[in-house]
């Protein structure tokens, strides 16, 4: 499992989603790292992390057991969670079953409960879940090619170098089973995702930061009121031209956000 582990001090881990891996956090942990431990691993199937046939491997509660297992193995305490997409069901499990680790969330465009009964998810996951969707992402890259350039507010933000590093993390069919699994269990893992909204008391009262681009093809503001109940005390800021990869659309603004957050 490769993570990066930049500067000292209080830590803050990122947890990416899908098609995405660390790199999606250069320039938040650029600007971070002189103040504070970054961290920010590639879960097993993404980036520079190994890669199993095993499809029981890319459940994502799964994932989410290798992330704890990481940050048992670093030690870390007092933590920091800046989640995204998947990694918000991923990080929030560690914190139900951890709540005394954590010490703060950050949501960005990422949600935790189930959605099996939303048209919108539902009809999303069963689509990249079927022969066609998984054509589509284990032979075309449909995730990176076609999902990512329509997720953000401006498609400038993602250069053809930038996508290089996405493609080049993911670069042929073998190399994208855990791609191509996640969207399945968007639906397929509704049991546990139930698991973790049912103890989110363990979380909800923790001290929030709600960072979102209201551009996102996914997580709408459907999903940002549901986190405006549940985190009553949370500091929110939109971004109304961002999308759903808000530390590539905007890190120069969310940055000073995220340091005022952590002091």
């Amino acid at each position: 499992m490769h993570y990066v582990d930049e500067g000292a001090g209080e830590p803050i881990v990122f947890v990416h989603g899908n098609p995405a891996w660390s790199f999606e956090f250069r320039h938040l942990i650029g600007g971070l790292r002189s103040e504070f431990r970054c961290v920010a691993p590639d879960h097993t199937g993404f980036g520079l992390s190994s890669r199993s046939g095993r499809k029981e491997d890319h459940h994502p509660a799964v994932h989410a057991e290798a992330f704890a297992a990481l940050l048992d193995e670093l030690e870390l305490r007092d933590v920091t969670l800046f989640l995204t997409d998947w990694g918000g069901p991923i990080g929030l499990d560690f914190a139900r079953r951890h709540p005394d680790r954590v010490e703060r969330l950050v949501i960005a465009n990422t949600w935790c409960w189930p959605v099996n009964r939303d048209l919108h998810f539902w009809f999303f996951s069963r689509m990249m879940a079927s022969p066609l969707g998984q054509y589509l992402i284990k032979r075309r890259n449909f995730f990176v090619n076609g999902v990512m350039p329509k997720a953000v507010g401006n498609r400038e933000i993602l250069t053809p170098e930038v996508l290089e590093h996405y493609r080049l993390a993911q670069p042929s069919p073998a190399e994208r089973g855990a791609n191509a699994a996640l969207p399945g269990h968007i639906v397929g893992a509704t049991r546990w995702l139930r698991e973790i909204w049912d103890e989110r008391a363990t979380f909800c009262a923790k001290s929030a930061l709600v960072l979102w681009g209201s551009k996102d093809i996914a997580f709408r503001t459907r999903e940002l009121d549901r986190w405006r109940v549940e985190l009553a005390d949370a500091e929110v800021h939109e971004f109304a031209d961002c999308g759903h990869f808000i530390a590539e659309e905007a890190p120069e603004r969310i940055l000073p956000l995220l340091q005022a957050f952590m002091r």
